[in-house]
């Protein structure tokens, strides 16, 4: 047997585990990992629910809740052949702008089929809260910026009160990935652009699927836009043939019948809720409790994520 790690997050690790032509991905907390011990039953729960649905997503073979095994629960499933954009490009997405332009389509007809899954059906009824989902939210991000707050951020207070004042009402339940970006979808390698997983499944829930696009959107860097989270390699949408967000949009309500008409509230609340989660880190790496570097870059980051949030409601709650 082969083993070898493939990420090290601050939550989970990742690990191709060979025996002989057999590949799985084993996937378990990272030590001192801040997620509970039931996320990996968890992921396990929800992929298993998505078998034979049209959403793309890697098969989940064996689940181990018993953490004297590795030290943690685990779970294998399967090695997924693909790639998860980052720059440069891949061939011929490097310069095929028809090709890059169906890899932001194919996310959105992909997410579109996710919140069309009846989650019920599939055995999810106590896999999340669906009910108040939308008026809980603001109370809860904030209360885990405040446990890790230790400097002044002008934009939150302001932002926190526009998402309570202009909550809107949220239409049918369904299953919420929690954390869909580019990165976190892997592509069949060559065109055209075919998902081959939605992968890290671990913010999912049952909740209000216009949370999970207005997040998209409000990380989706146009090409005259500055990268909001001021990072280079997160930077894959600016380049030439991918879609707008108002593109995205479009064509998500034309799949889903959905109203966007308060498609700017989901974006501020993708922002908020990202310089929570984020602060909290950077309140690590500032009393030394962490020592990544790539948390340093939060110290900007993150007033980033407040600023840009404000912004958007300094317009009236419109789309960025």
């Amino acid at each position: 047997m082969e083993i070898e790690r493939i990420t090290s997050g601050a939550s989970n690790e990742v690990f191709i585990i060979r025996r002989g032509e057999e590949r799985w991905v084993l996937r378990r907390p990272s030590p001192n990992s801040p997620a509970p011990p039931t996320t990996m039953g968890r992921e396990f729960l929800v992929l298993s629910a998505l078998e034979g649905t049209p959403v793309p997503h890697p098969t989940p073979h064996a689940l181990c809740e018993d953490d004297t095994v590795l030290g943690a629960p685990f779970y294998l499933m399967e090695c997924v052949d693909g790639f998860a954009p980052r720059m440069p490009l891949p061939s011929p997405f490097d310069t095929d702008e028809a090709a890059r332009h169906a890899m932001g389509t194919t996310l959105i007809d992909a997410l579109a089929d996710l919140s069309r899954v009846d989650w019920r059906a599939r055995g999810l009824e106590r896999f999340g809260k669906p009910d108040n989902y939308l008026e809980r939210q603001v109370d809860r991000w904030l209360g885990q910026l405040e446990r890790a707050r230790n400097r002044d951020l002008p934009d939150v207070d302001a932002v926190s009160e526009w998402l309570r004042m202009h909550t809107p009402d949220m239409g049918e339940a369904g299953i919420m990935h929690g954390d869909v970006h580019l990165g976190n979808v892997m592509f069949h390698h060559g065109a055209p652009a075919r998902i081959a997983a939605i992968v890290d499944w671990e913010q999912s829930t049952i909740g209000d699927p216009l949370v999970d696009l207005g997040w998209l959107l409000a990380l989706w860097d146009e090409p005259d836009d500055e990268p909001i989270r001021g990072m280079s390699e997160m930077r894959v949408a600016q380049e030439p043939g991918f879609p707008t967000r108002a593109e995205l949009s479009e064509r998500y309500a034309s799949a889903t019948g959905r109203a966007l008409d308060d498609l700017g509230w989901y974006e501020v609340l993708a922002l908020f809720k990202l310089g929570c989660v984020l602060e909290g880190a950077y309140s690590r790496y500032a009393s030394g409790a962490s020592t990544n570097p790539a948390h340093a870059r939060l110290e900007h980051m993150v007033p980033n994520l407040f600023r840009s949030a404000a912004a958007i409601v300094a317009k009236g709650g419109k789309p960025r």
